[in-house]
């Protein structure tokens, strides 16, 4: 019986030996559709990828499995000049979710939990006169950039929307719908997210 957990073991340990390499291998064919992927990157793939030309991923960074990406550059009759950065030593969870028109920029060594939305744009804006269109239809608007700083923990399925920044070192609780900017060094959680604690010995 030890014999057969051992070897259970080994065979585990094979399977993940070989996933990661099949990531890597996977960062390496991707590449030349991006605008650049650093060194030593690994990739799970992708369930949906959308103009990566305008994506440029730093060294060391790990992409989960099933992530949808969505840049846009144009829509219906507008044109955007989008931009994503995922800065090095940085992960980005399994069945997650970026769109971007405008820009997206993740710091270096942040950490992001699994099925996690980022979006700097959404379907038109609240207005009536927009209501009776179907909502894929309506124009895409961005409030604003988002901006994680380095060394942020998102934990998993949290909702990043438009026009956000996460300060640098900043914990947001999983399940966390991140509405308002986040300042530096502190834990926020719910929905929308508040802090709950400063990091910093801020009062």
């Amino acid at each position: 019986m030890f014999g057969d957990i051992l070897g259970l073991f080994y065979n585990l340990h094979v399977i993940h030996f070989l996933q990661k390499v099949k990531s890597v291998i996977y960062a390496k064919i991707l590449a030349r559709k991006f605008k650049s992927i650093g060194e030593k990157c690994r990739i799970g793939g992708f369930s949906y990828l959308e103009n990566p030309k305008y994506a440029d991923i730093g060294n060391h960074v790990i992409i989960g499995k099933a992530v949808v990406l969505e840049i846009n550059d144009k829509w219906e009759d507008q044109t955007f000049s989008p931009s994503l950065h995922i800065g090095n030593n940085s992960s980005f969870g399994d069945n997650g979710h970026i769109t971007c028109i405008n820009h997206i920029y993740i710091g270096n060594n942040v950490r992001i939990g699994r099925k996690v939305f980022i979006s700097d744009n959404a379907h038109g804006i609240s207005d009536f006169s927009l209501l009776n269109i179907a909502p894929q239809k309506r124009p895409l608007y961005s409030k604003g950039p988002v901006i994680i700083e380095d060394y942020c923990w998102i934990g998993e399925m949290v909702c990043i929307l438009p026009g956000v920044k996460i300060g640098k070192g900043s914990i947001i609780g999983a399940n966390a719908v991140v509405t308002k900017d986040i300042p530096p060094y502190c834990v926020a959680c719910g929905n929308p997210a508040r802090i709950v604690k400063y990091l910093n010995d801020k009062p």
